[in-house]
């Protein structure tokens, strides 16, 4: 009989057990992961980035069990909208166009755009008339030259690496992207240089880099915005943000 009840209690607690993992909560990140420092593939074939850690903080703050999935820019929204995952954290800047599609949490990253060339061969920004400028297809960035800066001719890309190989071998004159980003390949190429000073035009750039999600999840952003105040308060952002950007 005592054997019995043993094996009862027992086979009760894995139930349990098995019941609380299939219960915890479950996000699916989505993200475009050619842009370093953000978001990049690793070696070993892994997504790694200040997203992702930053991500992960998250998820352990709501107790959820994360998962990062790569597709192109400019398609995270429309998957988010079709359902396909939870969120999108990829270095997205907060817009008025991109609110009416998704919502997004508070801001988690403040953010600010650059041009970049080869050193010698742009003086400054209104050089750049008539010039050929890399984008990511579907950023914030192309939206800006387009509206703002007819006088050039916005090359897209589906990646950054693309674009700024494209610089290297002289097929476009410059790539604007996010000034942590451009920064980055400065360790790859000493020959670079910024033109001009950062852009920070509120209605393309100015209002931050936000985790978006789909227009009818508000309960996911209010666990996401609670958990990002959290991490911020208690030191955990600053020692993510400190491994990316200190230097």
């Amino acid at each position: 009989m005592k054997k019995i009840v043993l094996a009862s209690l027992i086979g009760l607690g894995l139930g349990l057990a098995s019941a609380q993992a299939a219960a915890q909560q479950e996000i699916k990140f989505v993200m475009e992961a050619t842009y370093a420092p953000f978001e990049y593939v690793d070696a070993n074939n892994e997504i790694q980035g200040f997203d992702v850690d930053l991500a992960n903080a998250l998820c352990k703050e709501i107790d959820a069990k994360c998962s990062f999935h790569n597709q192109p820019f400019d398609s995270l929204i429309p998957a988010l909208k079709f359902r396909r995952y939870d969120a999108a954290i990829s270095g997205i800047d907060i817009t008025e166009q991109r609110q009416q599609q998704v919502n997004f949490t508070d801001a988690y990253y403040d953010n600010a755009a650059a041009f970049v060339a080869i050193e010698g061969k742009i003086a400054d920004q209104a050089a750049l008339t008539d010039k050929r400028i890399g984008v990511q297809n579907g950023s914030t960035h192309q939206s800006y030259l387009i509206d703002q800066m007819p006088s050039v001719t916005a090359v897209p890309y589906a990646s950054y690496q693309d674009a700024f190989i494209d610089m290297q071998n002289g097929r476009i004159d410059s790539v604007f992207g996010d000034t942590a980003v451009v920064a980055e390949w400065f360790e790859k190429n000493e020959k670079l240089a910024f033109v001009g000073q950062p852009v920070t035009n509120a209605k393309y750039f100015g209002n931050g880099f936000g985790i978006a999600v789909n227009k009818d999840n508000q309960a996911l952003v209010d666990q996401l915005n609670k958990a990002l105040k959290t991490v911020k308060s208690n030191g955990q952002y600053q020692v993510i943000f400190d491994k990316y950007f200190a230097k």
